[in-house]
């Protein structure tokens, strides 16, 4: 739906991953790795908030056994929505993203200037300065994520799909799945979400055709643009995290080392927990 003119489709992934759509819950193992391995499931998973589950979609998560939870989120998006408990799990706040973040003003600009904005491009830059701005914010997160006695550990922020995009497609990545591959996990969440996120983007769409003084068939695509740059995942996306390692860093190796500060016993003791 949203690939690269002139790009080849990405892989299309099993959907046994996918643990349970409401929350966009699944699990980030059952990958095949540029080596030959595979990427362990039960290990590590990626969702949206959680506070709404109960009875089976409660018990599920409940199974899964969690030691850690990393809460992605700002402080008051947690105190809004807070996690369920879980016993023996530890919830970690890392609020990763300022209250001024690229999505905030791409917001702000569609309530007042909706005409005159570049909003993919906005949102792209968002994941270029998760890695080139907010690293700092970030190292915590990877340094739980790749400590084997903190798994199972799962993180997440409020949609799971930018910030908790961005974590898992980085993970994947330091796990050696090719990037294709890991565009395709972040993607996932498009397909998992796509009954809400269609619902919201029509609402937008009559939002768009009252101000224009039109029917709501007739809002053109291009008065869309924005709307749809804040709220589906697109692959151009992740790819600007992605050049901007090896732009900024040289390699994957020295963006791990000096980037995120893990070093090499700890990525062999990840690799090991979670390869096989």
């Amino acid at each position: 739906m949203f690939a690269v003119m002139g790009t080849p489709p990405l892989p299309v992934l099993p959907d046994h991953r996918v643990l349970m759509a409401e929350a966009n819950l699944r699990d980030l193992g059952g990958l095949p790795t540029s080596d030959g391995r595979t990427v362990r499931t039960g290990r590590l998973f990626r969702s949206g908030y959680l506070c709404d589950l109960d009875g089976p979609s409660l018990a599920t998560v409940e199974g899964l056994g969690l030691r850690t939870i990393v809460d992605l989120r700002r402080p008051d998006e947690a105190e809004q929505r807070p996690h369920p408990d879980l016993d023996g799990t530890e919830v970690v706040h890392i609020s990763v993203s300022a209250d001024d973040n690229e999505f905030a003003v791409l917001a702000n600009l569609m309530e007042f200037d909706p005409e005159a904005i570049p909003g993919p491009t906005l949102i792209a830059d968002y994941f270029r300065n998760s890695v080139r701005t907010r690293l700092d914010r970030y190292r915590e997160v990877f340094d739980l994520a790749t400590d084997p006695d903190r798994h199972p550990l799962l993180f997440n922020c409020t949609a799971g799909k930018d910030r908790t995009g961005f974590v898992g497609g980085i993970l994947l990545r330091l796990l050696g799945v090719a990037e294709d591959l890991a565009i395709a996990d972040y993607l996932l969440s498009n397909d998992i979400r796509r009954p809400w996120l269609q619902k919201r983007e029509d609402r937008h769409r009559q939002v768009i055709a009252d101000r224009l003084g039109v029917e709501s068939d007739d809002v053109p695509d291009e008065q869309l643009v924005n709307t749809r740059a804040m709220m589906w995942c697109h692959a151009d996306y992740l790819t600007a995290s992605f050049t901007t390692v090896v732009d900024d860093w040289g390699t994957w190796e020295a963006f791990r080392r000096d980037g995120l500060g893990i070093d090499d016993a700890r990525i062999d003791a990840f690799h090991n927990s979670m390869l096989t």
